[in-house]
């Protein structure tokens, strides 16, 4: 594979972020990665790499990058109880307005590439607060976007007017969400209204529930890692990739 850092301009200036796509020919269908609240870190690029080796070309854009480029992350450090207040704060700093934005931007870096399929639409993945910014920009860009994928997102179906599901029957794209059954971002009533939303809008879809799962279940460096809910995850993303992006 080949990867690297790079700097994509948007209109509240340079966001640092990785690609990584195949050393094979191309060119290659495109995956835009939302990372989650803790930020970008190295289990993320091998997260990356690893989609990457199965024929994509993949874009993780650091969504923090309005405080500065992604510095080293002491996961255990973010957690500490102290420092909750300031991750929330970073978190809330993406305003649907912002993600909206920045997904346009992301979108039209994509189909600049040469390694990237003209031909093909984005496939669109998300972890924690990604999986709301999964549902935004397959609403707003439905022409653009294949399929997309959340996994222990959180606040997707709340009473706030602006909540990710009231915006589900604009989408065109297959969706998968994937909730663990110990989430609590996602308690049982939301799960149910974002399944109702999605139902009524007619969309494809697919909500699975992993058993024993906390949020952030699969990610390898949190203490919520569960091995088991994280391959059944991975399982679900390649074959949503599989049907809708068909890599070479």
């Amino acid at each position: 594979m080949t990867s690297k850092n790079i700097d994509i301009e948007t209109t509240d200036g340079p966001c640092d972020s990785y690609i990584s796509w195949p050393a094979g020919r191309g060119p290659f269908p495109a995956v835009l990665f939302y990372m989650d609240g803790i930020g970008i870190r190295p289990l993320l690029h091998k997260m990356a790499d690893r989609l990457a080796a199965k024929g994509y070309y993949v874009l993780l854009p650091n969504m923090f990058y309005r405080r500065g480029p992604a510095a080293p992350v002491d996961v255990a450090e973010v957690l500490e109880l102290e420092n909750r207040a300031s991750l929330m704060d970073l978190v809330h700093s993406l305003t649907p307005e912002r993600v909206v934005r920045d997904a346009g931007v992301f979108l039209e870096f994509l189909t600049a590439q040469k390694e990237v399929r003209s031909d093909s639409a984005v496939g669109l993945t998300g972890y924690c607060m990604g999986g709301g910014m999964v549902l935004r920009t397959a609403a707003h860009y439905p022409e653009r976007v294949s399929s997309g994928a959340s996994f222990h997102g959180g606040g997707l179906a709340t009473g706030a007017p602006d909540s990710p599901h009231r915006l589900v029957h604009r989408i065109a794209a297959q969706i998968y969400v994937g909730h663990g059954d110990q989430d609590q971002s996602m308690p049982p009533e939301d799960i149910a209204r974002l399944d109702e939303a999605m139902q009524n809008a007619g969309i494809r879809y697919q909500t699975e529930l992993y058993t024993g799962a906390l949020h952030g279940f699969a990610m390898a460096d949190l203490p919520a890692y569960n091995a088991r809910a994280c391959d059944q995850h991975w399982d679900r993303l390649l074959a949503l990739y599989r049907r809708t992006l068909k890599a070479p």
